[in-house]
């Protein structure tokens, strides 16, 4: 738990920032390497740094690396650098890095991804699938090409496991006649198909707003073996609900109640969807039903209104509602108390948000890892990063296990305050800690990467996510493809709008225009055409 003197300190900082400044000068300098401004003789080579801006070099921004880094980056991107000429796929270390270069090329249907992999000879194992897949979980088309290939070799079959990954894909990618037909087929396969199987069907059709398919979905999975249970029921429910449709759900229940049992789950379900959707009438009502049935409201009952009052910023009827659970002996939670404080942070109510520690202790209430991370949010977002640093080294020191949200939070901090060095260190620092970084790590490095222009650190990050198996998406291209027009990098953005569109990625129209205005601007009219040629082959060729 965070000591006290720690939180007072931030009080402190509050109400008197010169106060602050004189007595953590010390604490700052020695005992928080991510914020120090002075190098420490214990620390390694590579950590010794200071985020004072570094002049470029003389060959402008693009190759530019601070020195502290250089090491790390230049070792990482030489191992990872594809050899000259193509090798067969082996089993060995680099199955992985071989089949990615053929799945990489660009393929407008599964079936030439099974034709162009045919000409290479590799072993499928679990292992290998998984991580193929996984690497290419944006892009369904290289990863139903490759599930086929591998599925098609002698003595090889996949799991339910890598079935219910690639169906999975398929949904992310709103590709749901291919995924229904994977279904399909995993039913040849006795016992194949589960609840787990038809989770991923309805949570994907329900998150692309196809609400009545998920509904059907869930009426057919006796069809494939699975039971119509409470356990499913409840599944799609809460996929309806965070599809934004709690008018769906409530239909369902009406539908099912004479059929299928509800729990408390189902309720709380039902509860925390009226909230979403600011209905408190219907809320109530449903916490009134759920007591009809003999289920009593808990904290996660609780915890729904509480979110929605403070989306709302009506601070009254939360503390309204925090009075309300104490006096029906319910107390509030972790999840209670970081909602509240992350809310009011966000309110720009900083002072009161970190007062809010102080009311967990006296429920007796720990502060955990989204705790901490949250309150690292708030005082970036208020500008206060030597805070923000100091809540983060405080973390192991009070027991307190970071976690992958942590550090994005951390490092997307280091970045909104132009902290380079920071936000690369950290990610090292998840690296040598075995944390496995996802898109919302990468999202705000490869951001500042476009802003300063650092043109070798961005490649470096594309082939870090590479190596960790994270698929750049729609989002990821967008990001890279704004950036870097508005950074003048207009022949790299044309070249990652190209990529995006040969990966079967519809861009969106407003990054497309962007490029067009600057690629007119910048008289290059032959990629200007070309864009227009590939949007318009991309349009004709069906998703099949």
């Amino acid at each position: 738990m965070v000591s006290r003197f720690r939180i007072l300190s931030l009080f402190t900082h509050r109400l008197s920032p010169a106060i602050t400044a004189a007595n953590g000068s010390h604490r700052l300098l020695s005992g928080n390497p991510l914020c120090t401004m002075a190098e420490s003789p214990d620390l390694p080579p590579w950590l010794k740094f200071s985020d004072t801006p570094t002049p470029p070099s003389a060959d402008s921004d693009d190759n530019f690396v601070i020195p502290s880094l250089t090491h790390w980056v230049n070792t990482h991107m030489l191992t990872i650098k594809p050899k000259p000429k193509p090798e067969p796929v082996t089993q060995s270390s680099n199955d992985v890095e071989a089949i990615s270069k053929v799945l990489k090329k660009g393929y407008s249907c599964p079936e030439l991804v099974a034709a162009a992999l045919g000409g290479h000879s590799f072993q499928p194992s679990s292992n290998l699938v998984s991580q193929v897949l996984k690497r290419f979980s944006n892009d369904w088309v290289p990863a139903l090409g490759f599930f086929k290939s591998a599925n098609s070799q002698t003595g090889y079959r996949h799991s339910p496991e890598h079935y219910n990954l690639m169906v999975d894909i398929l949904g992310k990618c709103k590709s749901f006649d291919p995924m229904w037909g994977l279904v399909k087929e995993m039913s040849q396969h006795q016992g194949y198909v589960t609840l787990e199987t038809m989770t991923k069907v309805i949570r994907r059709l329900a998150k692309a707003r196809k609400h009545e398919d998920a509904v059907e979905a869930f009426r057919k999975m006796g069809e494939f073996g699975v039971n119509k249970d409470t356990a499913g029921l409840n599944v799609l429910m809460d996929a309806l609900v965070k599809g934004d449709s709690v008018e769906h759900a409530h239909k369902v229940v009406l539908e099912c109640k004479s059929e299928i049992p509800l729990n408390s789950i189902s309720f709380n379900v039902l509860i925390h969807g009226w909230c979403k959707a600011r209905n408190f009438d219907n809320a109530r009502k449903a916490m009134e039903d759920m007591k009809e049935r003999g289920f009593e409201p808990d904290v996660f009952s609780y915890n729904s209104f509480v979110e929605a009052y403070c989306h709302e910023k009506d601070f009254r009827m939360v503390d309204q509602v925090l009075e309300e659970m104490r006096g029906k002996g319910c107390t509030p939670n972790a999840v209670t108390y970081t909602s509240v404080m992350l809310n009011l942070g966000k309110a720009g109510e900083v002072g009161k948000a970190l007062e809010v520690y102080e009311k967990m202790k006296s429920d007796g209430c720990v502060v955990d890892t989204p705790f901490y991370s949250g309150l690292i949010f708030i005082l970036g977002r208020a500008g206060r990063l030597k805070d923000a640093c100091d809540v983060f080294e405080d973390m192991p020191k009070q027991g307190v296990v970071r976690d992958v949200l942590t550090y994005n939070t951390m490092i997307s901090t280091a970045c909104a305050h132009s902290k380079e060095e920071t936000a690369l260190r950290l990610l090292k620092e998840m690296e040598d800690a075995s944390y496995m970084p996802n898109l919302e790590t990468y999202h705000p490095l490869l951001k500042m990467c476009c802003k300063k222009k650092r043109m070798k650190l961005l490649k470096f990050l594309l082939d870090h996510m590479l190596k960790n198996d994270v698929c750049l998406d729609v989002a990821t291209y967008t990001l890279l493809v704004n950036g870097l027009c508005k950074s003048g990098k207009v022949e790299s953005a044309y070249s990652y709008m190209v990529e995006m569109i040969l990966r079967g990625f519809t861009p969106r129209p407003s990054t497309l225009k962007q490029l067009l205005v600057e690629l007119e601007s910048k008289s290059m009219l032959e990629e200007k055409e070309h864009v227009h040629k590939l949007i318009h082959h991309s349009s004709q060729t069906p998703n099949v």
